[in-house]
């Protein structure tokens, strides 16, 4: 059964999505901002069902109060192609407060050169923002280079964890 809450922060509205599993507890599949580029939008059919994301408002509620630094949540790892899970699982890698480029991502998953511009596309694509630190990527000079939900928003995040802001 899929289910739903929103669970509000500073940097909006967030909308939760996942699997209802055994407990009670929802398996994330997707965590959204207001506007965001791909955004999931809630479907007819889906259960609106906060207690099921009780501890992931908790997580967020502390990382956005700056007393969590990686999230510790079940979250679904199916979604997307093997490349992108490739790039997904390495964003995942990255400490908080630090920046990677795209390079090194590309780099690290084996895909050099050309394949940057495809890394971009697959951090692009990650459905959970925030969760999956998609933020701590920058430009190889330092700027601050797209993010689904607009890069004013990874600057707030990359300044809440007091790593470099890059440049807008």
């Amino acid at each position: 059964m899929t289910v739903y809450a929103y669970v509000d922060g500073p940097l909006g509205e967030m909308l939760l999505v996942g699997q209802l599993a055994e407990g009670g507890r929802a398996v994330l599949r997707s965590l959204s901002l207001p506007g965001q580029k791909g955004g999931v939008e809630v479907e007819d059919g889906w259960t609106h069902a906060p207690e099921a994301f009780a501890e992931a408002a908790r997580q967020l509620g502390e990382y956005f109060a700056g007393r969590r630094d990686r999230f510790d949540l079940p979250y679904d790892l199916d979604g997307g192609t093997e490349f992108q899970r490739r790039v997904w699982r390495a964003l995942e890698e990255i400490p908080y407060g630090t920046t990677v480029s795209y390079g090194d991502i590309a780099r690290l998953v084996g895909s050099s050169g050309a394949g940057v511009r495809a890394v971009g596309t697959a951090i692009g694509r990650n459905p959970l923002l925030v969760v999956r630190p998609c933020h701590r990527v920058i430009g190889a000079d330092g700027s601050l280079r797209g993010y689904a939900a607009g890069v004013e928003r990874k600057q707030r995040l990359l300044g809440l964890e007091g790593g470099p802001a890059g440049s807008v």
